[in-house]
């Protein structure tokens, strides 16, 4: 589904908040819980509001690059803005790969090879020892630069096959704890968002800015 175009000029700077992102699903899902806290804010994709580079994500943490995306946007757009940052933390392979989950195997965004790289690692790796988690913070900079932030987990294993037709990334050979036996890519859109670590980054957001607006 194509983003709307929308003129930044027609947007009030004191009740618009830009979501780094082009994605029409993650624009929704985050203005779906934010919105309960921020009810008077427009959530806008940066992508409705022109083409922008992507900055370059070059931070050894998740809350670095999401920060990255943040300032990167407000800078573009003059606008408060919020970005996410996330991936897979394996536990044998010493939180491999991390920050660098979308090009683990060298070209970014390449799923199948970040996929076959990963199970390759965890080759002679036993099930007790095959804890992961989905990781993602998701950072809110004003004009004035003042971040909030939130973070979420999403804990399971990683399998020994790929399974199931929905996601994308690692989805097919994750197994969150809260769905037994089944990967992440077997459920559907709205079992993954109902326990996914962008969810629980949300809600984590969510409170602290309903906190901070108490």
């Amino acid at each position: 589904m194509a983003l709307e175009k929308i003129d930044i000029e027609e947007l009030d700077p004191a009740r618009t908040i830009v979501v780094a992102t082009g994605n029409m699903h993650k624009l929704v899902e985050i203005e779906d819980i934010l919105s309960r806290v921020l009810p008077d804010v427009r959530f806008v994709a940066l992508g409705q509001l022109g083409e922008f580079e992507d900055p370059e994500e070059t931070g050894t943490t998740f809350l670095d690059n999401a920060l990255i995306k943040a300032e990167a946007a407000v800078e573009a757009t003059g606008l408060p803005a919020i970005a996410d940052d996330s991936g897979l933390v394996v536990d044998a392979l010493d939180g491999e790969p991390g920050v660098y989950s979308a090009r683990y195997a060298g070209v970014h965004g390449d799923d199948a090879a970040n996929n076959a790289k990963l199970l390759a690692n965890l080759v002679d790796v036993p099930d007790a020892k095959r804890t992961a988690r989905f990781m993602s913070v998701v950072a809110l900079i004003d004009t004035d630069g003042l971040v909030t932030y939130g973070v979420g987990a999403c804990e399971g294993m990683v399998g020994h096959e790929e399974r199931g037709e929905f996601g994308f990334g690692y989805d097919p050979l994750f197994l969150p704890d809260d769905t037994p036996g089944k990967t992440m890519a077997e459920l559907t859109p709205d079992e993954k968002n109902a326990i996914s670590h962008r969810f629980h980054a949300l809600q984590d957001l969510s409170a602290k800015l309903a906190g901070e607006d108490a």
